[in-house]
């Protein structure tokens, strides 16, 4: 099964902590974006890999927008 997870709003991403292939953790923060000048990590919520990111640092993201695709375990 895989999940999606998506940006909650508008915002720029500063800094990815994962590359595809790698395991996560639920808790763990896998990007972290900036947003009026507040940084909001973005944190898993299942324990999985990371199948694509699609986004890097600098883009600009919109609230739906896919950030990071994982494969449940």
């Amino acid at each position: 099964m895989t999940a999606e997870i998506r940006a909650e709003m508008v915002a720029q991403v500063h800094s990815v902590f994962v590359e595809a292939g790698a395991a996560v953790t639920a808790g763990d923060t896998v990007i972290l974006l900036e947003s009026m000048k507040m940084e909001i990590p973005v944190i898993v919520e299942i324990d999985g890999v990371v199948l694509e990111i699609s986004v890097v640092p600098g883009d600009v993201v919109y609230e739906g927008d896919l950030l990071v695709t994982l494969a449940s375990s």
